[in-house]
């Protein structure tokens, strides 16, 4: 594997050169990226713990005050490509500590608002700043880490957002309830301006040296079948688990009976194994990419099957629901690999497509779902769309897989 004008280059199989040693440990660097991901990631799902509060005190309906919600998985899939290409020819450390910059005003507006349109206009700003950061960060933590070691690194990235599910997202719900719905804003304000000083000590300057900085070179990864077949795979990926997640409140309760009271602890443990996920699966993807980017989506299927078939006894359905964390989103930083990588001279647009994949696949898995759990399926419905939309991921995967044997081997410089 080579690294040529500051992109990685892979071999055909998409696994590291034999001669090169995955290092034993990642460089600091990479988990101070994921510390920013874990603010993200708490900013954007926080606000669902929020949501009766600021309803009452913006004097809207709750289903309007979700707005809050869909405004910025907008943002996320409209921003990180269109971010990505306007902050092209910025230094990637000064887009990280911009990105976080905004982050914090956007903040800031929101906890001092009074009117609900301010409100959604501070979150899709916030959600513009979050998918630059997000974007550029899978690229400098796969280039910090090296080619051998980049799916690593980019698991601990994305884990940090899983752990804001497990953290961030309850710390924030209880810290509503103590201080008010402002409350986890300011804070989350206060630790983004950290976050800035933190990225820019520990972010070397020359992270970006050598990187190709025309437009029109970045529009060539477009061109990339593999790449698209990369990001068709965030999608579905994404669709089958979280339109699943979105409804699995009124599975728990209505279909297997599970007291109301326990449903966090069941959301805890789907965090803790999307956590774990995220982890394995970057290490097993330096090792198995393509392997991996299959058989996770296909023990996915089968797990979301099996809720459907079990839903009506809570002891298997609350092991399944963790075990869904585990597999459901093991392969995503696998993908976001790859994605980088087939993205060519223009990595930064290809992280920021994964991003915007990822939100798009949410926000329409959990809308079908949505229609689903009306339908005569109800409860159970939202799983039945899962298991659809995640078996579709195999077709995107295998086709990967099928390219990679066809394909010739580089030569290398």
């Amino acid at each position: 594997m080579t690294i040529r004008g500051g992109t990685l280059r892979a071999p055909a199989d998409g696994r590291a050169d034999s001669r090169e040693q995955p290092p034993t440990r990642l460089p600091l660097v990479v988990y101070v990226l994921a510390l920013g991901t874990f603010l993200m990631g708490t900013t954007e799902f926080v606000v669902a713990g929020l949501l009766p509060r600021i309803a009452g005190d913006v004097q809207v309906s709750v289903a309007r005050a979700g707005l809050l919600i869909t405004v910025f998985a907008v943002g996320m899939i409209i921003g990180a490509p269109v971010m990505a290409m306007l902050t092209l020819r910025l230094p990637w450390r000064l887009t990280l500590i911009l990105a976080l910059a905004v982050f914090a005003v956007g903040h800031v507006i929101v906890a001092l608002g009074s009117g609900f349109t301010l409100l959604l206009a501070a979150r899709f700003l916030t959600a513009l700043a979050t998918g630059a950061f997000w974007a550029v960060a899978n690229v400098v933590a796969a280039r910090a880490a090296g080619p051998a070691a980049s799916s690593r690194a980019l698991g601990v990235v994305g884990a940090g957002a899983m752990l804001a599910n497990v953290v961030g997202v309850p710390l924030g719900a209880f810290a509503g309830q103590l201080m008010g719905w402002r409350g986890p804003f300011w804070a989350l304000a206060v630790l983004g301006a950290a976050a800035m000083a933190l990225i820019a000590r520990r972010v070397p300057h020359d992270t970006d040296g050598g990187r190709a900085i025309s437009v029109r070179s970045e529009l060539s990864a477009l061109r990339s079948g593999r790449l698209w077949l990369a990001l068709a795979a965030c999608t579905t990926t994404a669709g089958g688990v979280l339109s699943t997640y979105t409804y699995i409140s009124p599975l728990l309760t209505g279909r297997s009976h599970l007291a109301t009271g326990l449903v966090p602890l069941v959301l805890v443990g789907f965090g803790v194994g999307a956590l774990a996920g995220f982890l394995v699966g970057g290490r097993l993807g330096d090792r198995r990419p393509y392997t991996t980017t299959i058989v996770a989506p296909a023990v996915t299927t089968v797990l979301l099957l099996a809720i459907c078939l079990l839903s009506s006894h809570a002891g298997p359905t609350v092991a399944l629901v963790a075990l869904l964390g585990l597999f459901g989103l093991g392969a995503n930083p696998v993908l976001i690999s790859l994605a980088v990588r087939f993205a060519g001279q223009a990595p930064t647009l290809g992280s920021a497509l994964t991003v915007s994949a990822f939100n798009l696949g949410t926000a329409v898995g959990s809308w079908i779902a949505g229609l689903a759990l009306e339908s005569p399926l109800r409860d159970t419905g939202p799983a039945a769309i899962g298991t659809v939309i995640a078996a579709l991921t195999l077709v995107p995967t295998i086709a990967l897989a099928l390219t990679r044997r066809h394909r010739p081997a580089p030569s290398h410089a």
